[in-house]
């Protein structure tokens, strides 16, 4: 078919756009908090729901959607020196899911946060060696680097395929031939997140000490001492 043909269609679907924005939600604030105290029930919370988004997605890398599953993005490294090549010469290679640099990214994203979710759960409930916080702390700014060059690596290839790839995982939408676009968004696959994730923050809300409480229990190991 020829390009006079094109047109917007479904690339990503809603389960996998929830994630991406959920996943940037829970990593943002649990990095904001991190050094907080206060906001300490705030950073475990986000962290457990950071590493549960993993855990689904992959899943859904597996039994999702045509470009949600791993088979379709995931290259070796010789195709992401080609396309890497193919941005450099002003002729970058046209993928409607995951280009291979960006697959590259995705996939140390989410293993450095099933890093940081699983040494985060041990050091927070005292479960292993004291050397872990800081293998926490470490993937947490190695994470944090990631997503620095992955923001770069999505301006560049937006500007260089002129299509905004931000909106595309916003909307779903990006060109291409009708018969390339996936036939099911799964709707109720994204509801289901959403209010799994919101019934674990009211969980998490509702157990935490009252301020009340914790006054009390100040006070009372005070007048013990």
């Amino acid at each position: 078919m020829s390009e006079a043909t094109e047109q917007k269609i479904r690339i990503w679907d809603a389960p996998v756009r929830v994630f991406h924005w959920l996943l940037v939600l829970s990593f943002a604030g649990a990095y904001l908090t991190s050094e907080s105290e206060v906001w300490r029930l705030v950073h475990v919370t986000l962290g457990y729901t950071l590493g549960g988004l993993l855990v689904f997605r992959l899943v859904w890398g597996v039994v999702g959607t045509r470009y949600a599953r791993f088979g379709n993005f995931v290259r070796g490294p010789a195709a992401v020196v080609r396309y890497l090549q193919s941005l450099r010469g002003g002729r970058p290679e046209h993928h409607l899911g995951h280009n291979p640099a960006g697959a590259v990214a995705i996939v140390l994203l989410m293993a450095l946060g099933l890093l940081i979710a699983a040494t985060g759960y041990v050091t927070y409930n005292e479960l292993g060696p004291g050397w872990l916080v800081e293998v926490h702390e470490l993937a947490a700014n190695a994470m944090l680097l990631v997503i620095a060059g992955h923001l770069v690596g999505v301006v560049t290839a937006s500007l260089q395929h002129r299509e905004n790839l931000v909106r595309s995982m916003v909307t779903g939408f990006k060109t291409g031939q009708p018969e390339q676009g996936i036939r099911s968004i799964w709707r109720s696959v994204a509801v289901a997140i959403v209010l799994v994730v919101l019934g674990f923050w009211w969980m998490q809300w509702k157990s935490a000490p009252q301020p009340e409480a914790q006054a009390i229990e100040s006070a009372s190991t005070q007048t013990s001492k």
